[in-house]
């Protein structure tokens, strides 16, 4: 059931207790990719999962931005505070479970928001609020011969995927040429940059070159399915797990 295209009665007869609520942020990802990546992948993600589930899940409407403040060189790049953030998420799952959609899976799509986010989720499930999960659809996928990066294999092809027309392919040879291959400034096992304008002119890590939509519909595939596993886990967990 995706709720932005539900009425309230329809919402109110549902007896789902399962929700996915996908997270992102709009930050640059090169030269080109649209600002939306991550938004843009993780709803992808979020309702290929709920659609294919053997139960009725709650698609709730995507939040757009995150942690993103290390690429606010870059123009078009919004960002908000941890606290904001948590804040937001944590009032918007509140919603969903005084509805009744009790069991909340967070996808999410950006790698600023996997601290806080877990921290949350952990908050919400021991106030017994929600039991709430989160999953970042890229952690949960082992890729052959492509990277992660930002803006980079992994993230290029699945958007081919899902919205090839707003990829310009045309710009993947300067983005490779004045990007770069790894993330930071590495020294002793710690990274001495902060933010991604420090190690790359044009935001990108990886090369964009080495995608396809070949392998961002394998991409998609497996996400949704590891979504999948992940919605029946949460919906069969005794939860709350113990009583103090």
């Amino acid at each position: 059931m995706h709720l932005s295209e539900t009425a309230w009665p329809d919402a109110d007869a549902s007896d789902a207790t399962l929700a996915v609520l996908p997270v992102g942020s709009t930050e640059q990802h090169g030269p080109h990719a649209p600002l939306g990546t991550d938004v843009l992948t993780a709803e992808a993600v979020a309702e290929a999962g709920a659609d294919g589930h053997d139960e009725d899940v709650v698609l709730a409407p995507p939040i757009p931005v995150g942690v993103a403040e290390e690429h606010r060189h870059f123009a078009g790049t919004l960002w908000v505070s941890e606290d904001t953030f948590r804040a937001y998420v944590r009032e918007t799952i509140e919603s969903l479970a005084s509805h009744g959609w009790n069991r909340v899976v967070v996808v999410n799509g950006h790698g600023g928001n996997v601290a806080p986010l877990r921290e949350l989720c952990a908050r919400l499930t021991r106030d017994g609020t929600a039991y709430a999960v989160p999953f970042t659809w890229f952690d949960a996928v082992d890729p052959e011969d492509v990277e992660m990066g930002h803006g980079g294999p992994v993230e290029t092809s699945l958007l081919r995927h899902i919205h090839p027309e707003l990829v310009d392919e045309s710009q993947f040879e300067a983005a490779a040429e004045d990007g770069t291959d790894s993330w930071g400034e590495w020294q002793s096992g710690t990274n001495l940059a902060y933010d991604t304008a420090e190690f790359s002119a044009n935001g990108t890590v990886g090369d964009p070159g080495e995608s396809s939509a070949e392998v961002g519909e394998e991409l998609l595939t497996a996400a949704s399915e590891r979504l999948r596993e992940l919605l029946t886990a949460v919906g069969g967990r005794e939860w709350p797990a113990r009583e103090d």
